[in-house]
């Protein structure tokens, strides 16, 4: 028979399940409604729809580097709890994800999610795993760094709270591997937030100057000496927030770009990936009573 739009919607608002899925329950049970929902139910769907609501802040970050070393990816996929977090099978699909993004070279969530895991995607395959362990997840990002002739190293850092992709285009060999690891390290503790300084919005700049001026105002500073002040303190600016132009974490008395120029032989850092768990991700603050009476009506 054919299932129509409005038989998709019904199932949907019902059910909270995706409207592809709910197209296929139709289809699969000849668009009887009631046996559409038990279908859904069965393959844990329509469970893990009405989880998908709650705040999902805890969870991993994975790293995987190729073994030619020309490929990397970071993900992070997301749990509600740290304690599902260290869950082995939680732990074991998010190894399974990175790898399969490190196999078919994708650096695109929706790319990711329809990938086959399987007998099924990536997507269903997570929703399966939030109607079995009974928390909402969530696969939130993934990042993919490749090159034809250069390196790509990775590092995580505390237990995959971090995790940090770099790429050295250019030059390979031991040498070049080690430097990309510790410029991954260094990513993961520095935090920087561009590349390059000629990365960095005019607009941020602007804000940046704004702030200064009206401090320098406050301080009562000779108005003349404001732009020569207002530039020190953008370079100063840049060093904090720029890859290329910090002070290595290793060794402060040099700045990045100098440590590529005399250990790259060659190499040109020309990208990276920064994930920070939870990072951007609004927290819902609980009290223990309150996630016992949660746990209790869920």
């Amino acid at each position: 028979m054919t299932i129509s739009a409005s038989m998709v919607k019904e199932l949907r608002e019902k059910t909270g399940v995706g409207m592809m899925e709910c197209k296929k329950a139709l289809e699969e049970n000849q668009g009887d409604l009631e046996k559409a929902i038990l279908w859904l139910r069965e393959r844990g769907l329509s469970r893990a729809a009405k989880k998908a609501d709650r705040v999902a802040s805890e969870g991993v970050v994975k790293v995987l580097v190729s073994e030619d070393q020309r490929s990397g990816v970071v993900i992070e996929l997301n749990a509600e709890t740290d304690f599902v977090s260290k869950n082995p099978e939680f732990m074991q699909f998010a190894d399974d994800v990175a790898k399969l993004a490190l196999q078919n070279k994708v650096g695109d969530l929706d790319a990711l999610n329809t990938l086959k895991m399987g007998s099924d995607t990536v997507e269903n395959n997570l929703k399966g795993l939030i109607a079995k362990i009974g928390e909402n997840m969530r696969l939130r990002r993934v990042a993919l760094l490749t090159t034809n002739k250069g390196t790509v190293a990775g590092y995580t850092h505390m237990g995959g709270k971090i995790g940090a992709i770099v790429l050295l285009n250019g030059a390979e060999g031991p040498e070049i591997q080690e430097l990309g690891k510790d410029l991954a390290m260094h990513a993961a503790a520095a935090a920087p937030r561009y590349l390059k300084s000629d990365e960095v919005s005019p607009e941020e700049i602007e804000t940046e100057k704004a702030l200064g001026r009206k401090a320098l105002l406050e301080q009562g500073k000779p108005e003349n000496m404001h732009e020569k002040i207002l530039q020190g303190q953008i370079n100063k600016f840049f060093k904090e927030i720029c890859f290329t132009e910090q002070a290595f974490i290793k060794d402060p008395s040099t700045s990045v770009s100098k440590l590529v120029a005399e250990k790259g032989k060659g190499a040109t850092l020309t990208s990276f990936h920064l994930f920070k768990l939870g990072e951007g991700i609004d927290k819902k603050k609980e009290n223990f009573a309150d996630e016992v009476a949660a746990a209790l009506r869920s």
